[in-house]
């Protein structure tokens, strides 16, 4: 598997007997799946049924589909009601001669409501159904383009994300073979430590001295971290390689590297030591941004 961005658009029309659709998807980055769905009427009873098929084919994001359809008006059927025009055309010419007034006109017979009729023709319930088929199956064709888009982007992102990973392995590296590491270099600053404190006061044991130095030594050993840090970005390598959805996983990693690069920096004794560790941490912190965007 690949590894796939958050963040993609996608679009597929279609059209079935009078309906014209179109399906628009887009996706950002969201800590989980969030599906948000504007449909029209009829399509709105295929809501659910969409639903489903994007919750199956996304495991991460926020997703906006929303589907705009018109309809192609129906030939009007005119429809004139005789009887009723008939009865109400001899009543209106009775109360005509009965008033003095002018005889009633065909417009304004035609204008009672009830004589004549205008009215569109109404889909039928199959012709909706295969609107709503159809529009399904544009979705589908819009989900494939989106997990294509999300596919390329996170191409991309992957090459970032390694280019990344060896900057920071490299630190590492660096940090373990820095000078300030070997034996001999955190003996000459304990010992001139432990020097600088004798010559100052009479009053330390200089044998508890050296056991209080060799565990300070000990503790400010930053072998521990080194080992963490570099099996933290293997396992990170690992997962880009997998690919699918890793986005947590990696952004549970660049934590955890985060908090080992910090642990050295506060351990290290050596100015060098510290300055490696600094820019360690703002590299796995580029890093994790960079994760955020991973499905």
């Amino acid at each position: 598997m690949s590894v796939s961005s958050m963040t993609g658009f996608a679009r597929a029309a279609g059209s079935s007997g009078p309906w014209r659709w179109a399906f628009e998807l887009k996706s950002v980055n969201a800590k989980g799946l969030d599906l948000r769905l504007r449909m029209p009427a009829p399509f709105d009873r295929v809501e659910t049924e969409a639903r489903a098929r994007l919750a199956k084919a996304l495991a991460r994001g926020t997703c906006f589909a929303n589907l705009s359809a018109r309809r192609e008006r129906a030939t009007a059927a005119a429809q004139i009601d005789l009887a009723a025009l008939e009865s109400i055309a001899v009543a209106a010419r009775a109360a005509a001669v009965k008033g003095g007034l002018a005889p009633p006109t065909m417009d304004g017979l035609l204008a009672v409501r009830g004589v004549f009729d205008t009215g569109e023709v109404e889909d039928d319930e199959a012709a909706v159904n295969a609107a709503c088929a159809g529009a399904l199956a544009s979705l589908d064709d819009a989900i494939a383009a989106l997990i294509a888009a999300r596919r390329g982007e996170g191409a991309a992102l992957a090459h970032v994300l390694k280019t990344m990973l060896a900057a920071i392995a490299a630190l590492v590296e660096a940090a373990d073979a820095n000078p300030a590491r070997r034996p001999e270099a955190v003996r000459e600053r304990l010992a001139q430590s432990i020097q600088t404190l004798m010559e100052s006061s009479r009053g330390f044991d200089e044998n508890r001295l050296h056991q209080e130095g060799i565990l300070l030594a000990a503790k400010a050993d930053i072998r521990e971290e080194l080992d963490r840090l570099k099996t933290h970005i293997a396992a990170a390598r690992a997962l880009i390689d997998q690919g699918g959805p890793i986005g947590r996983r990696l952004d549970f990693l660049a934590q955890e590297l985060g908090r080992e690069a910090s642990t050295l920096c506060a351990k290290a004794n050596d100015v060098s030591l510290t300055a490696q560790g600094l820019e360690l941490r703002a590299q796995i912190e580029q890093f994790r941004e960079q994760v955020q965007n991973v499905e």
